[in-house]
């Protein structure tokens, strides 16, 4: 037992420069100020800005911090930050430490290097960093010093965003009018509506040797070539399991540096895969939530190098074994701690529930297309459908109980009584427990799962940001139209119980198709869906196309949250990298393929073939060992050819793909590169279990993934 271990209360939020410690620190009017522009969305003042930075720089110099970054989040999916330190020169020409309201406020890093998809030139490079006053500034540590962290959103000289937090700060502007014009209808006294997520973190955990011994692991975070061992988890004993004592080291050191920034972790254990495990916070606001995992990503890959391992967030670093999400659970809440999606002892008397629960699963029917395309990449193409993994077709869970009330609510028929269940399992000593309301189904996409919805689609790798961003743009959409429809009805002399169920009605009607309670992962809902209508998009070019319609466009212009510049910049992005994932992964293939496996299958070969003319000289070439030798050489040879030809045609298909001129036939030349690619696998997978174990050139999935 660790004796020195403190209580996690004792230093939770440390490293953050939060409201508490802003109280303490800045003058009473101040501070007032400060709390009216994180609260209240008030403009922040230059004179309050020059107070806040002083404070702001004392304590950070207080955490022996020498330097501080405008910390941001391009339209890479990762982070940025330049390190600018707090010195300069007085009047009398003496190094002092200064930090100003102008530079906490607004940073100005090169934006040419960063993708902005046709937004800007390569030559145009300015760009700007805005502090984002919603989100905690933190003190990143490291082994050699501190530096003071400013969460901000990056825009272009222009004004476009460049960024992924400043659409997603505007969709949670536009679900907060949306839903408040809704809940007045309700005559609830909410003043602000907010989305909250709770974000699991799937991750596998290897050796570091192993992975610095594997080219495709370090270039494309996935293995490109192995064969799952023997047992891997068709047992179905690791998840939940025993934490290895090093994988736990590892978790706890997280959980220390997560702690000291304000991250409310709460779960880690294992998950199905042998050394996949999975961490989860309490649940915070949106924007707060997934800064927070932006930052855990980056922790948890610098502390997996201090404890010798690599962390993968790939969503497939191992085929055939289960892949990772990123389960992003989300809900709606009211300033007055109200959860909007809670249905209550009674959802099927709650109408204010209900409407929301039926705007919701209406954005999702009408809009599966966008979220769809919010998490397609080259990467979340291997996993969707996959083991573990929800299948590419968006439908909604929602347990036995809300579907039968909502069926009852179509066709007009009251639901019977649904007080709390309990379960008793007929043990004296065991007390009964009271039984949840839904069931929960692992194989949605979009599950509700008690007072929340949980997005199970989300890649590992993904930032949060844009399928969140494109859920609460259309929710706002979804409510207003239903709004809109009960207000009509109300004008036309209805009262609102009657116009409110009036309107859920048909929009159950129209939007029925999308929720879906079996199993996901079966062949007879991939047939059910197609004779639904439910879009089954596989690919990310095809899904992305989402972004280019006129619907897509309506929608992010209508709620302000993209202009038509801004969603194009994301269609073109998304594209590019779709085609470098798959391009870099296509090369990695090739020369492990000529340089690492077929020479060590000619020399294994050559092996062979000295071992049978040895055996021949000495016991003559009619015996059955000879026989057996030349059928393994004949086989092992055959392969070998195998790996010629289709690094052939992966060359000619690289080339041709290449020469595409249109970036959109360009990314359909790709969807054939990345299936040659997986051609190109399958022969040099046989040969694995052909070779012998000591000339194989790379560590194998039974190396990586059995034990820690």
């Amino acid at each position: 037992m660790n004796k020195s271990a403190k209580p996690v209360s004792s230093y939770f939020g440390e490293n953050i420069f939060d409201l508490a410690k802003m109280q303490q620190m800045l003058p009473k009017n101040a501070y007032e100020k400060i709390l009216n522009v994180i609260s209240k969305s008030e403009k922040l003042d230059p004179d309050t800005a020059n107070i806040v930075a002083i404070a702001m720089k004392d304590w950070a110099i207080s955490k022996s911090c020498t330097h501080y970054t405008h910390w941001f989040q391009p339209l890479t999916g990762t982070t940025a930050e330049k390190h600018d330190s707090f010195i300069d020169y007085n009047d009398a020409g003496k190094i002092i430490e200064v930090f100003t309201g102008k530079q906490l406020i607004q940073g100005e890093p090169d934006a040419s290097s960063f993708p902005s998809g046709g937004i800007r030139a390569t030559f145009e490079a300015r760009g700007y960093t805005i502090w984002d006053p919603t989100s905690p500034v933190f003190v990143m540590e490291y082994p050699d010093g501190n530096t003071l962290c400013i969460p901000t959103v990056f825009i272009s000289y222009t004004g476009e965003t460049l960024d992924k937090k400043a659409p997603l700060l505007r969709s949670i502007d536009a679900l907060n009018n949306s839903a408040l014009k809704m809940l007045k209808q309700f005559n609830n006294p909410a003043t602000k509506v907010f989305s909250t997520l709770g974000v699991e973190q799937e991750y596998f955990l290897i050796d570091r040797e192993y992975f610095n011994a594997r080219p495709d692991l370090k270039q494309t975070g996935r293995t490109l070539f192995g064969r799952p061992p023997a047992k891997h988890q068709q047992l179905e004993d690791q998840y939940f399991g025993n934490i290895p004592e090093r994988a736990f080291a590892f978790m706890t050191e997280i959980e220390r540096e997560a702690y000291k920034l304000g991250i409310p972790l709460k779960t880690r254990h294992n998950e199905v895969a042998p050394n996949q495990f999975e961490v989860a916070p309490i649940y915070e606001d949106v924007n707060v939530a997934i800064d927070h995992n932006q930052i855990l990503m980056d922790l948890m890959d610098r502390v997996a190098q201090r404890h010798n391992l690599a962390v993968l967030l790939h969503e497939k670093p191992f085929a055939n074994v289960n892949g990772s999400g990123k389960h992003s659970n989300w809900a709606l809440a009211t300033d007055k701690g109200e959860n909007l999606l809670n249905p209550g002892k009674t959802p099927q008397s709650n109408l204010q529930f209900l409407v929301f629960l039926v705007s919701t699963i209406k954005a999702v029917y009408q809009y599966s297309k966008l979220l769809r395309a919010s998490i397609a990449s080259a990467h979340n193409d291997h996993r969707l459908g996959a083991n573990e993994a929800p299948p590419a077709i968006i439908s909604v869970f929602l347990g036995e109980l809300l579907t039968r009330v909502l069926d009852d609510l179509e066709k007009g028929h009251p639901t019977d009584k649904t007080d709390q269940a309990w379960i008793n399992i007929g043990i004296d000593k065991i007390p009964g427990i009271p039984k949840d309301n839904t069931d929960r189904n692992r194989t949605s996409p979009f599950a509700f799962t008690g007072n929340k919805f949980e997005f199970r689609a989300v890649g590992s790798s993904q930032s949060p940001s844009t399928p969140i961003t494109v859920l609460n743009t259309a929710m706002a959409e979804s409510l207003d139209n239903v709004r809109i429809a009960i207000e009509k009805s109300m004008a036309g002399g209805k009262d609102l119980n009657t116009a409110v169920v009036e309107v859920l009605r048909k929009v159950i009607s129209e939007s029925k198709k999308v929720i879906f309670s079996g199993d996901g992962y079966s062949d007879a809902w991939q047939k059910e869906a197609a004779k639904r209508g439910l879009p089954n998009i596989k690919t990310t070019p095809e899904a992305i196309e989402s972004y280019n319609t006129k619907e897509a466009h309506a929608l992010f212009s209508k709620h302000k949250v993209l202009n038509d510049r801004e969603l194009e910049a994301i269609y073109h992005i998304d594209l590019e990298n779709y085609i470098k994932q798959v391009d870099i992964e296509a090369r990695v293939a090739k020369k492990m393929a000529l340089t690492m496996y077929f020479p060590t299958v000619v020399s294994y070969v050559n092996e062979l073939c000295q071992t049978a003319t040895g055996l021949k000289s000495v016991i003559g070439g009619g015996d059955k060992s000879i026989k057996s030798l030349k059928d393994v050489i004949k086989n092992i040879s055959k392969l070998m050819s195998g790996i010629q030809i289709e690094v052939a045609v992966l060359e000619k298909l690289l080339n041709a793909a290449h020469n595409q001129k249109d970036i959109k036939k360009k990314a359909w030349a790709f969807v054939g590169v990345k299936s040659q690619t997986e051609k190109l696998r399958v022969g040099i997978d046989e040969l694995e279990i052909l070779v012998a174990n000591d000339l194989w050139p790379v560590p194998k999935y039974a190396d990586m993934i059995v034990g820690l």
